[in-house]
């Protein structure tokens, strides 16, 4: 960790110490803290120099218009999976959508925020997640948002635990980096995320493969598809859609550039 990243990370800690914002820090410069908070402090740098990554350390990470509880339970949400929330919120069939569904819901992220996005409507949500802690974690963060009501929990493999033309929408963020890839990831990533949430399989697409197949039994006509996918996998994912039946296959970049959405409908 370079300097200024210890910097930035040491900023986080303390705001959420001072429980006050990024911003404001400064007004609170010449504040002392009290022993218990120095402490506190102290035990969170020394998880930060072992590696840990500070969404843990700090226990709650902000997602769209949500924040959710983070632990070594689910993947990190991170800011490309929020732009894979405005496409659906912005797409024609949100518009429409009744049933929602999630597979690898991890801590919620995407599930939630579009809930939260949807309050007051009839819409209903269904969140999916093969890790049993995961799920614990996503209904977790359901009800510190008081979101349980409408949102559905299964324990389960892949969409195919779904019924038959059940979901208007179907989306994933599930593992998709390629078993000798995660091997090189960086030690915050390798030693501390589970390993579940990343490896897709030799070239990555083995998740992804089985819910473009099962999203065609549980997706009603006209329902959409939609995942996040690693960079170098978009003309992969395009045509695996396609020839799975999917119509208006769109393959998107991401703010950085890369290739990181790709989505389809059903015909």
């Amino acid at each position: 960790m370079d300097d200024d990243e210890a910097q930035s990370q040491a900023r986080i800690l303390l705001a959420e110490r001072l429980s006050c914002s990024l911003g404001s820090l400064t007004a609170y410069e010449m504040r002392i803290l009290d022993d218990v908070a120095v402490a506190c402090l102290r035990q969170q740098f020394k998880r930060i120099a072992a590696g840990e990554p500070i969404q843990y350390v700090v226990g709650t990470w902000p997602f769209h218009n949500i924040v959710l509880h983070t632990d070594a339970r689910a993947l990190i949400p991170r800011p490309e999976t929020e732009e894979l929330v405005e496409r659906i919120l912005r797409s024609t069939v949100w518009q429409r959508a009744e049933v929602i569904a999630d597979i690898g819901t991890g801590t919620g992220a995407i599930i939630l925020a579009l809930a939260f996005a949807a309050r007051g409507t009839n819409r209903r949500f269904i969140a999916v997640d093969l890790s049993e802690q995961a799920l614990a974690l996503a209904q977790e963060n359901a009800a510190r948002l008081g979101l349980s009501d409408v949102i559905t929990f299964i324990h389960g493999d892949g969409a195919g635990v779904l019924e038959a033309c059940s979901c208007d929408i179907v989306v994933s963020n599930p593992p998709y980096i390629a078993t000798e890839v995660v091997n090189q990831l960086p030690r915050h990533i390798l030693e501390h995320e589970p390993r579940m949430a990343l490896d897709g399989g030799a070239d990555g697409l083995d998740i992804l493969r089985q819910i473009i197949v099962d999203g065609t039994q549980v997706l009603k006509p006209s329902g959409r598809i939609f995942f996040e996918i690693g960079d170098e996998q978009g003309l992969a994912m395009q045509r695996l859609l396609e020839r799975a039946g999917y119509s208006d296959v769109v393959v998107a970049r991401d703010f950085a550039g890369h290739h990181r959405y790709a989505e389809g409908t059903l015909l």
